[in-house]
């Protein structure tokens, strides 16, 4: 090929620093854990690229022994095909651990162990399938994650990228519910139905929000851009961008102090 028509090529990048990122702490934990390699091997190391490390970490976490793990698995990749951009929703939750949970500074961590990463991820899959017309499927999904991991996403909630659900049990997430962008929900947080509505019952939750641990938001309300609901706090009405709410019911009780709550 002639020398203008090699530099006319598009060049396409290879290198992923998250990925690269996570492969490198797996190798230290298998030197320093040598009793954890066959399963550091497995999860990590035997895998080209995070995606299909994530797809066979969320199967192991949800093996049944009605369904074959490795329907599960397939169905996975079958998804991420369809859709490839899930891996930059996978990258930027990972990132959005390390940078706001001080209980973990490696992006490997959410991967292997935390169960909020797990029921996350399985939900952007299940979400898929749900637009997709695979609503059993997704619903079976919702069950296992429910049943494993003591959260409660229905697959039809929209969930936009950079989130993390910190500890994550008793999470309830509605059908009808939309949470923007870069996001962080606490345990016990509840985006439920008021119990007198119909159709769009479910809260809007803008980007950038902090929900404190216990808070449950009620009803088809409207939650501000980087507003912060308080820990144990019940929400049932409209929150503003960049307010603080506290108490039962909710009130208004400032503004933020900081620009970037989640």
């Amino acid at each position: 090929m002639h020398k203008s028509a090699m530099a006319a090529q598009p060049q396409i990048k290879t290198y992923d620093p998250v990925w690269s990122q996570v492969r490198r702490e797996a190798e230290e934990i298998s030197a320093a854990e040598p009793a954890l390699g066959g399963f550091i091997y497995a999860s990590v190391l035997s895998h080209a690229r995070l995606e299909d490390a994530v797809c066979h970490r969320l199967a192991r976490r949800l093996q049944h022994a009605v369904l074959d793990p490795g329907l599960i698995h397939n169905t996975f990749h079958e998804v991420l095909q369809a859709d490839p951009s899930l891996g930059e929703a996978f990258r930027a939750d990972l990132m959005a651990w390390m940078q706001r949970d001080p209980a973990s500074d490696r992006l490997i961590e959410p991967l292997l162990y935390f169960k909020g990463f797990h029921a996350l991820q399985t939900h952007r899959i299940g979400h898929r399938l749900w637009n997709a017309g695979r609503k059993d499927f997704a619903l079976y999904l919702q069950s296992l994650v429910s049943r494993f991991l003591q959260v409660d996403i229905h697959p039809a909630a929209k969930i936009g990228r950079g989130i993390m659900i910190d500890h994550a049990t008793g999470i309830v997430i509605g059908e009808t519910a939309v949470v923007g962008d870069n996001c962080s929900l606490l345990h016990g947080v509840t985006l439920g139905g008021s119990g007198n509505e119909q159709g769009d019952r479910h809260p809007k939750i803008g980007c950038g929000v902090m929900i404190g641990a216990g808070a449950k938001i009620l009803g088809n309300i409207k939650v501000g851009d980087c507003a912060r609901i308080a820990a144990g706090s019940v929400v049932l009405k409209d929150v503003p961008p960049q307010r603080t709410v506290a108490g039962v019911p909710a009130r208004d009780i400032g503004a933020n102090t900081c620009a970037e709550p989640a």
